[in-house]
């Protein structure tokens, strides 16, 4: 199983906010987006602190996938 946070970037994309935003409001750093980005682990703390600035659960950013869907994600 592998993680995917496109449900973090279709929430900043209707909520109309950038990746750069997200970062300064929740106080971390480009590497941990990028980290984001490229969908690899991050610590809860910075799950928490983005769930904090988007007012929502870590559910609702984030999800489990097996490895082969991950791999179609990925595409």
């Amino acid at each position: 199983m592998s993680i995917t946070y496109n449900n973090l970037w279709h929430m900043l994309i209707d909520r109309g906010m950038t990746k750069t935003e997200l970062r300064q409001a929740a106080g971390i750093s480009s590497g941990t987006l990028a980290k984001l980005s490229k969908c690899e682990d991050v610590n809860t703390v910075t799950l928490g602190r983005i769930c904090k600035v988007l007012k929502c659960d870590v559910g609702d950013i984030m999800s489990f996938v097996p490895d082969e869907q991950k791999k179609e994600i990925s595409k």
